[in-house]
């Protein structure tokens, strides 16, 4: 087949029509987790912080954790970038995580709960909740490929696109309107597209571990010899922890570390793990890591962000450019932003797209999706199925919740159906 113009608007086109329903999925689940730290200080009262004063020693705080939850098990422990937010302490109870959140500047937990929106939504965005055989992670991952070739395919096809970023058009038909918005926004969200597919195309490549870009991007922790341990003292054992030595072993490796994360032991033969912030720019807190041995406290392996090597720099600095979170609240923000845009412009794709058929053929027949059609909705079901599973047994949510998430998900099902089919048939 010769490639023209013509050709590049079709597969421009075919993607954003016949993959529409995951396309708009997989981007608006981005979008929202760019937010989601913000959404869980609205709805979680306990995450809200105050930092007046001095923070409490570690010690302290692991031992309010534990007076609260003493059949848990600390496997993690955040303290986040974001001032407005409380400790977030990760606590095993069976089968089930806890997150707590803990005060660290009045040394006292103020709430709990097993699912937060931060945690849905990353796991909704990562892999649609879809646990088999990673098929959820690519899933998602090769839409970072349709989205670079929606990007080169339009600038292709746009004839001189780049004196077209003011070239608004409302006029009084819809259809003018819908489809001078689409090209405007396309081309005010150029860099913001460009950039989410190619950090997509790294996480692709990290995954499928092409290059050893895992191998090198995350190296295993060091390990202890055997060593038993009273199966009474295993159950309090991360709570026990000397995290103020820890720390301050850690901070003697890598003075100007800000910790961010400890990485608990429940075990003696596993060590401490310690990450967090530095002076490079852009990396995340496991760029810096500091191991220490739980018997000794001594340090067993350290790994500064000033000299990681370029693959492993390049790995951290991916999730920061993907979802906006290394400039504080205004960045994410922006990327919020960015994302709706690109949200938007997968249903005003699909708008023009049905309205144009509406037009030809007086009626939206299967012609219009076809199989396409069928197979977009039967992976949403599939999602939206393994999603109420996640919230049923993973997160534990209450009755009242299911039935908040189910008149949310009625409500956008019926704007959809009143939008994308009445609306096109009463224009048509």
């Amino acid at each position: 087949m010769k490639l023209n113009k013509k050709s590049f608007f079709q597969i421009h086109s075919w993607i954003g029509i016949k993959l529409s329903i995951l396309f708009f999925i997989v981007c608006f689940s981005g979008t929202l987790a760019t937010l989601s730290n913000e959404m869980d200080w609205l709805f979680y009262p306990g995450l809200r912080a105050e930092k007046v004063g001095e923070r409490v020693h570690y010690n302290e705080l692991a031992r309010a954790v534990g007076e609260a939850f003493p059949s848990g098990k600390l496997t993690y422990w955040l303290m986040p970038e974001e001032s407005y937010l409380n400790d977030i302490a990760y606590v095993e109870v069976g089968d089930q995580r806890h997150y707590v959140f803990v005060d660290a500047y009045k040394g006292e937990v103020r709430g709990s709960t097993t699912v937060t929106f931060q945690r849905f939504f990353r796991d909704f965005h990562y892999y649609l909740f879809i646990p088999f055989y990673q098929v959820g992670y690519f899933i998602v991952l090769v839409f970072a490929f349709f989205l670079l070739a929606t990007v080169a395919t339009a600038l292709v096809f746009y004839k001189k696109w780049w004196k077209k970023f003011m070239d608004f058009k409302s006029g009084t038909n819809p259809l003018v309107f819908f489809r001078s918005l689409h090209r405007v926004v396309g081309l005010w969200s150029l860099p913001f597209a460009l950039l989410f597919s190619i950090t997509g195309i790294w996480y692709f490549t990290e995954r499928t571990n092409i290059a050893n870009v895992s191998g090198i991007s995350n190296p295993p922790a060091p390990k202890l010899e055997k060593k038993s341990m009273n199966p009474q003292h295993e159950i309090a054992f991360s709570f026990t922890l000397d995290y103020d030595l820890a720390a301050r072993k850690a901070l003697a490796q890598i003075p100007e570390l800000r910790i961010g994360g400890i990485v608990p032991t429940n075990s003696l033969e596993n060590p401490i793990y310690i990450r967090g912030k530095s002076n490079v720019p852009l990396v995340r807190k496991r760029s810096n890591r500091v191991y220490v041995d739980p018997s000794t406290y001594e340090v067993l392996e350290v790994q500064k962000a000033t000299q990681i090597p370029t693959v492993m720099y390049l790995n951290d600095i991916a999730d920061p450019l993907h979802f906006g979170n290394w400039g504080g609240l205004i960045t994410k923000i922006i990327w919020f932003v960015a994302g709706l845009s690109l949200s938007g412009l997968i249903l005003t794709g699909i708008w023009i797209a049905l309205n144009r058929q509406a037009k030809k053929a007086k009626n939206l027949s299967a012609e219009t999706l076809g199989f396409w059609k069928y197979l977009n909705w039967g992976i949403a079901i599939t999602v939206f199925g393994f999603m109420y599973s996640f919230m049923l047994v993973r997160y534990s949510l209450s009755w009242h919740s299911f039935v908040l998430v189910t008149a949310i998900l009625g409500g956008l099902g019926f704007l959809t159906w009143y939008i994308f089919v009445k609306k096109i048939r009463d224009l048509s």
